[in-house]
């Protein structure tokens, strides 16, 4: 237990590290499953099947093999460009090469959770809207986007959770997040047990409290929708 106070401020950073990490690839996957869903739902054909492609074959391929093509990937290609303009070697950035990989890859999770909820929202409201003369941004903002939010915000804290956890991959390409910086400490003092086992506690935390979060949102959103009833 000595050792886990010791080491307890590198764990800190660890952990802040790992929460960053995972926001912003939730950001990028946020984006990027919005995008994927308005083509599935408005998109030509070839739009369509670009979208259907992303989505089948990131969620056919594991998160650990993409995590390193990524990595190595891009480093190789940054490399090969770099060289082409007379950079010397170009070293790339482990958190934002682990944002990009995960971001990637829960993107298409959330392009069919974002999907599924505006199909959900019955099309006869946008239409009525649209019949009083409101515009189709103002039917967006003021009809379908909240119901979008409370129908997907079930999925969205599923694919969160599942995000979170998936960041302790990244340390296999050398990130300090919390797994990484508790395997080296571990090591260093023989006991791994005893810092894995902190780690365990930690993403239960984690999870916790953004359980704690989602779970007060969604009350939020099915009082409003209450209300507005009403």
């Amino acid at each position: 237990m000595e050792n886990l106070i010791e080491y307890a401020p590198l764990l800190a950073r660890g952990a802040l590290t790992t929460v960053l990490l995972a926001l912003s690839a939730l950001a990028m996957a946020t984006v990027l499953g919005g995008l994927g869903a308005a083509g599935k739902i408005r998109g030509g054909p070839v739009l369509r099947g670009l979208v259907f492609a992303y989505t089948t074959l990131v969620r056919g391929v594991p998160d650990l093999v993409l995590i390193l093509l990524v990595y190595f990937g891009g480093q190789r290609l940054i490399n090969t460009l770099g060289k082409g303009i007379g950079f010397d070697y170009i070293e790339l950035s482990k958190f934002w090469a682990g944002v990009v990989a995960i971001g990637f890859i829960y993107g298409a999770y959330l392009t069919e959770t974002f999907r599924g909820a505006y199909m959900t929202v019955p099309a006869g409201q946008r239409e009525a809207a649209m019949s009083t003369g409101m515009r189709p941004l103002q039917v967006l903002r003021a009809v379908t986007l909240p119901q979008l939010i409370r129908f997907a915000l079930p999925g969205y804290a599923n694919v969160w959770q599942v995000l979170i956890k998936s960041t302790a991959v990244v340390s296999v390409i050398g990130l300090e997040d919390l797994v990484g910086l508790a395997n080296d400490a571990g090591k260093s003092v023989r006991e791994p047990f005893l810092f894995f086992t902190a780690v365990f506690f930690t993403y239960l935390f984690f999870t916790w409290v953004s359980q704690t979060i989602f779970n007060a949102a969604e009350r939020r959103y099915a009082l409003k929708e209450y209300s507005d009833a009403v």
